[in-house]
């Protein structure tokens, strides 16, 4: 029987358990020397560079937001404020089920659809323990049936915050504008630590213009959190700097005079003092209420807006370009004087129209069988469209567009407001590089009647008035009077104002034909003379919106409204010591004599009569 025998080698499994014996220790003492390193590198050598991160782990800087400015008239009435509101807010770690409180709130409170995106949005920003607003401003019918259903709606409150406010709606939306939320191209450009922790910005007007000085220093406070970022105590504060107030040049009572005025018209009203340029009127109708901006406008709203016909969001007194029809011919006059081109007494014949020796076209007057034997003063009184077609066509293009960019036609006035419209001013050069073409001579006769390229705002328009009432002194329009800090009051933008060299003579004969216009019993605007114990220097205008055929019969009964000729007028008074120059456009109003100038005279005689009273009390 064989037997089978196990062979041991003890000194090799000596030697393998003192080799792993050997490695397990130096693995040991490598691993041991590596966390004693780091240990003392962390305590010693980045001790002050970890206890600085620890420090801004458990310290949280919280911005906070500064209260807006206040806009006020020059008078003290507030045109732009903070009201507190109720706002519906929701804290999503509070909330059981977000998805399905949010669909229930909206059911509730009939929420559209573009909040609860909104909100979502917003939520995504902030941390999940952060209460965000859902609703702002609600009504009392919304509080009421929260208030009911509020036991099953967990982490859902009703929080009071300050909300922007617009009491006198649209009749100064285009000047004041509104605040609306911050959008994502807007937050690129905005400066981080300013609107950390803002949401509105000024979108428009004064509170677009301004924004800066009416949203104010942002401030801070240093919070002290735990491990999971939750607040738990102040450490230190610093007060944000409110918005600073600013006080407007405009008048609100003569604003809603000049607005009421318009009625059912479309167009502008710009009136301006004299001596500053100080912005008194500023009317573009139809206007718009900016205070659902402030909330979040509906779609189907903001669409309404934009598709109207009457484009309400337009802001015409800034923007909206016009022929000036016949309230260039003062200063085409003006022009013609200057440069020796006419003089006072000389006569021409007006048959009803005006040919170009050697061409057959007739620019036609506006008076069929024309004016008779006219001067200048007829000539302006009368609005005689002969009497400044000779003379346009002796000026020339290059004298007039040289003489009426410097009462500033064709350029921006430089107006405190972002978005102004320069206008046009034609010339030579610029039909060669705008069309390619050269001038030809009918395109000067329609010029000096202001037709034909030539475009101006109200503004504008306005501005070369008080400029003419201020015998060549031109000054810049404003609306900002005076910035009010909590530190101290700052005047409003610096006022450049130049002097354009003209003959005392010349601009006493404009004026004088200025005055028949409203004082002569054959003036186009004599109706609004009465009842008055000033003189009014103003000038009718009508502008061709439709072109007319060489032997075709204007008739605005037969034609669309919206083709109707514009209305204009310009005035000044009182005209021994002017105070106040206004512009008027009316769109398709028709005359200037019957539309436009009874509302500058409305504007006049408040303004004239309101300061006489704070003079004389």
């Amino acid at each position: 029987m064989s037997r089978i025998y196990s062979v041991k080698d003890n000194s090799g499994e000596n030697r393998l358990f003192l080799n792993r014996v050997v490695a397990a220790f130096i693995a040991i003492t490598l691993l041991t020397s590596g966390l004693i390193v780091r240990l003392v590198y962390l305590q010693i050598v980045g001790h002050e560079h970890y206890s600085s991160l620890a420090k801004d782990n458990s310290i949280k800087i919280v911005p906070l937001v500064p209260t807006r400015g206040i806009i006020y008239d020059r008078h003290g009435k507030i045109l732009a404020e903070n009201l507190p509101s109720y706002s519906l807010e929701l804290t999503p770690e509070k909330v059981p089920d977000l998805d399905g409180t949010l669909s229930r709130l909206q059911k509730l409170l009939d929420i559209p659809d573009e909040k609860i995106e909104l909100y979502q949005k917003l939520r995504k920003r902030q941390k999940w323990f952060t209460s965000t607003p859902l609703l702002l401003n609600m009504n009392n019918e919304e509080l009421a049936k929260f208030a009911v259903a509020m036991p099953f709606f967990p982490g859902v409150d009703i929080q009071t915050r300050l909300i922007r406010h617009y009491p006198y709606s649209d009749l100064a939306s285009h000047v004041i504008g509104y605040v609306g939320r911050i959008n994502e191209a807007e937050l690129k450009d905005l400066p981080i630590a300013e609107y950390r922790g803002s949401t509105h910005i000024g979108k428009l007007g004064i509170e677009g213009s301004y924004e800066t000085q009416l949203h104010g220093k942002t401030g801070y406070a240093e919070i002290e959190t735990n491990v999971q970022a939750r607040l738990l105590n102040t450490i230190n504060e610093k007060v944000p700097d409110p918005g600073a107030n600013l006080y407007l040049t405009l008048d609100i009572d003569l604003q809603k005079t000049a607005y009421d005025a318009l009625g059912t018209f479309n167009g502008a009203v710009v009136a301006i003092e004299i001596k500053t340029g100080g912005v008194l009127v500023f009317a573009s109708r139809p206007g718009f209420d900016p205070n659902p901006f402030v909330v979040g406008i509906a779609n189907d709203v903001f669409q309404a807006l934009q598709l109207s016909e009457n484009q309400p969001l337009y802001n015409r007194a800034l923007r909206g370009l016009y022929p000036p029809g016949s309230t260039i011919k003062p200063f085409i006059a003006l022009a013609g004087l200057e440069y020796d081109a006419i003089s006072p007494e000389h006569n021409i014949l007006c048959p009803g129209y005006y040919q170009i020796p050697g061409v057959s076209h007739q620019y036609r007057d506006w008076k069929k069988g024309g004016h008779g034997s006219v001067n200048l003063n007829k000539a302006i009184t009368e609005s005689c469209d002969v009497y400044f077609y000779r003379l346009a066509s002796t000026l020339g293009i290059d004298h007039i567009h040289s003489f009426l960019q410097k009462l500033g036609f064709g350029e921006k006035t430089g107006i405190d407001l972002i978005g102004e419209k320069a206008g046009l001013l034609p010339s030579r050069e610029w039909k060669r590089s705008r069309k390619n073409q050269a001038w030809y001579p009918g395109e000067t006769l329609i010029t000096g009647i202001g037709q034909g390229y030539l475009q101006i705002s109200p503004l504008q328009l306005a501005r070369a008035t008080a400029t003419l009432a201020n015998r060549g002194s031109v000054v810049t329009p404003f609306l900002v009077n005076k910035i009010a800090t909590a530190r101290n009051t700052l005047p409003g933008p610096e006022i450049h104002q130049q002097t354009i060299p003209l003959k005392p003579a010349n601009v006493n004969t404009v004026i004088e034909a200025m005055i028949n216009v409203v004082h002569s019993p054959r003036g186009t605007a004599k109706g609004i003379n009465t009842n008055i114990s000033y003189q009014i220097a103003g000038k009718t205008g009508t502008a061709q919106v439709l072109g007319i055929k060489q032997n075709a019969k204007y008739n605005e009964n037969e034609i669309d409204f919206k083709f109707r000729d514009h209305a204009l007028f310009i005035a000044f008074a009182p005209a021994d010591d002017p105070k106040i120059a206004v512009a008027v456009v009316v769109e398709n109003g028709g005359h200037g004599g019957s539309v436009a100038a009874p509302i500058a005279g409305q504007v006049i005689k408040q303004y004239l009569q309101d300061n006489d009273e704070h003079r004389n009390p």
